[in-house]
């Protein structure tokens, strides 16, 4: 099998198109559109996300200590697309998009209603990384619609939806069919 180098990149796809939620002293909320997001540990459960630091989210995380992560439907793309072109110093997001803000139960920041969930987090580091800083986050609070629970409360995450995007070509992808689950290559290994 024949492969092609090329320089360092970020070639790891897909990512999650995530709306992160912040406010500033005025409690002002603002919305910016993230894919340098995931979940960096388990115990405590925490979240990291990446923002340049010219970006006006940037402060606002920074001089609140908060954010909320909330993970939109892919029928929600044009609106995470408009949220990541347009800056909270300029627009409020909120009332552009029509997306509803919801209180949370742990921070100030608010949630988005339409999101299918949404992670409410406490900033406990902030690490420069190079043109971006990573801010660390205790996950304090995690919501998910009622609507992706099976009756047995299994979570079907194709209820959810979630988008993905894919750096490589700046697309927005919906996530597609379930393939496997953790541990069923054990059980067909025949």
């Amino acid at each position: 099998m024949s492969k092609r180098t090329i320089p360092p990149s970020t070639f790891l796809a897909p990512l999650p198109a995530a709306l992160v939620t912040c406010q500033d002293k005025e409690s002002r909320p603002n919305i910016i559109t993230l894919a340098w997001t995931g979940i960096v540990c388990s115990d405590p459960p925490m979240a990291g996300i990446s923002i340049r630091p010219s970006r006006y989210s940037h402060g606002l995380i920074r001089n609140s200590g908060e954010f909320a992560l909330n993970i939109p439907p892919a029928d929600l793309v044009m609106k995470v697309d408009l949220c990541g072109t347009l800056s909270g110093r300029d627009v409020d997001k909120f009332a552009v998009t029509g997306l509803t803000p919801l209180p949370a139960r742990e921070i100030s920041t608010p949630l988005i209603g339409e999101c299918g969930v949404n992670i409410e987090c406490r900033v406990t580091e902030v690490v420069p990384l190079g043109v971006h800083d990573l801010f660390l986050g205790e996950i304090l609070a995690t919501h998910i619609d009622e609507e992706a629970f099976s009756e047995d409360g299994t979570i079907l995450i194709q209820r959810i939806n979630p988008l993905g995007y894919i750096p490589m070509d700046k697309s927005y992808r919906a996530m597609g069919d379930a393939l496997g689950s953790y541990g069923y290559s054990r059980k067909n290994r025949g």
